[in-house]
């Protein structure tokens, strides 16, 4: 055998040596999430990072993505954020209410975050208890029905779990603190946005065969007769605020089972409101209300359509609006085709330990 044939396999075997030494010093975790540049927006979402006060960055994305999954930050390791927050289902669920640790059950269905990077007004949860994405996120991580775990608890967990050189990646210090565990995770969620729906490409690729007869006859439904446009408005299709639907009132005992929004301002024209919520993914993630009392769409549209349940607080924007049938189909259309792209994952194969 010559030189040179003997040269070129020394010359592979050193490579694959490199490669293999490589391969191990890159941990499995890593790997299964590695950093990625920031999504760009899909077609329909105008809004961009840098608009916001505190851009999110790769690094921060990345950890949060296994903060998001990891269901050791629950108290019992069973459920983590994803547990009701679906990325199957747009981020929310299909069962009419959330099942905590233990099987404890709440009293409201998780709602979708996709798209809520950006909002017209700072309201998050149903009833707009809190002002970011954050608090939303640092909310049910303590709460004794959901993932039951203290802040003290969630820190020690992430401290012990491998966490600290991923905390000192995102934000240069490897000091974990609950802020910074729901900064993280808020930072994930912002980059779970939807866009590229057959009516974004109608309307703004402007493709008339996007959508069929059927939906663009739901768009003109949307925005006039049915008037579903006074507040499910803007790229999200959703106002960020508070509506009295009838949605949880009893007529017997004249009371809601459930006050809304009343419950964190105190106005009485807040009982039984609650927030809009966007359309994007909408038909991923039935039943709908607050409650997940409404089985489908075209439930939905047909509450709205006979004027709500009667109370003291139904919203004056609330009033029959004698759709027809096909037209209450065209509408249902309308929402499904709100079905687009750029939201979807799944769960990193691996953690940090």
């Amino acid at each position: 055998m010559g030189r040179r044939p003997i040269a070129a396999m020394l010359l592979a075997f050193a490579l694959l040596v490199v490669s293999t030494l490589d391969a191990w010093a890159v941990p499995p975790w890593e790997a299964a999430n590695p950093i990625k540049p920031l999504p760009a927006p899909p077609l329909g979402i105008h809004s961009k990072f840098e608009t916001l006060p505190t851009p999110p960055t790769p690094e921060r994305v990345r950890l949060g993505r296994w903060l998001f999954f990891d269901k050791r930050l629950s108290a019992d390791n069973t459920l983590s954020c994803a547990s009701c927050h679906q990325p199957e289902h747009a981020f929310s669920e299909l069962t009419p209410h959330s099942t905590g640790i233990r099987g404890q059950q709440g009293a409201r269905k998780a709602p979708s975050f996709v798209n809520l990077a950006w909002t017209i007004f700072p309201h998050f949860f149903w009833d707009g208890r809190a002002a970011s994405l954050e608090e939303q996120a640092l909310g049910p991580i303590a709460n004794p029905i959901e993932m039951g775990s203290t802040h003290a608890a969630m820190v020690k967990t992430c401290q012990t779990r491998g966490y600290a050189p991923y905390f000192k990646e995102a934000f240069g210090a490897d000091e974990i603190t609950q802020e910074r565990v729901v900064h993280a995770i808020a930072d994930y969620e912002r980059t779970r946005m939807s866009g590229n729906s057959p009516v974004d490409r109608w309307q703004i690729g402007k493709d008339e065969s996007a959508v069929s007869a059927e939906v663009k006859q739901g768009w003109q439904l949307f925005f006039g007769k049915a008037e579903c446009g006074l507040c499910h408005i803007g790229e999200n299709f959703t106002d960020s605020l508070f509506h009295n639907l009838g949605i949880g009132w009893d007529p017997q005992k004249q009371e809601f089972k459930d006050v809304g929004r009343y419950a964190i301002s105190k106005k009485d024209e807040d009982r039984g409101a609650f927030k809009t919520p966007g359309l994007r993914e909408v038909a991923k993630h039935p039943p709908y209300m607050h409650d997940g009392s409404l089985a489908t769409l075209e439930a939905v549209v047909e509450h709205y359509n006979k004027g709500g349940n009667p109370n003291p607080q139904l919203s004056a924007r609330i009033h029959k609006l004698g759709l027809s049938q096909p037209e209450v189909q065209a509408l249902v259309k309308f929402m499904e085709a709100l079905s687009g792209e750029g939201y979807a994952d799944t769960a990193p194969a691996a953690f940090p330990e």
